[in-house]
């Protein structure tokens, strides 16, 4: 089971769209940052999807700090592609950052990923 955890201004939001998804082999929580951070370092979790207003340093800042700028990715105000979020998966990123109006969009398209390499 692949567990996905929630964060930010948005985290509920975020949580009911994958949720909505019904994707087979996740699951996905609600969560506070710090034990976002905590639950990765420890292998409690394996994903976490921030929001914040502009998808920048708000969404991930205490994560960048407590699990390592290497594992963290930021779309910022862009929208990726398909092909995108498979290479960054496939380049070990594992939290991830964007902002709140993206929501319906950048969602699904990382659950689905994260689903796919499960």
């Amino acid at each position: 089971m692949t567990k996905i955890l929630t964060g930010g201004v948005g985290k509920t939001e975020v949580a009911n769209a994958v949720k909505s998804l019904g994707l087979d082999g996740v699951e996905v929580a609600v969560s506070s940052d710090m034990d976002a951070a905590m639950k990765l370092r420890s292998g409690q979790a394996d994903y976490f999807l921030g929001t914040c207003h502009t998808g920048a340093g708000a969404s991930l800042g205490v994560l960048v700090g407590l699990v390592g700028q290497p594992t963290c990715h930021t779309f910022g105000r862009s929208v990726p592609t398909e092909d995108e979020v498979a290479a960054l998966l496939a380049d070990g990123k594992k939290v991830f950052g964007f902002s709140i109006d993206q929501i319906d969009v950048i969602a699904p398209l990382l659950a689905r990923a994260v689903a796919a390499r499960a």
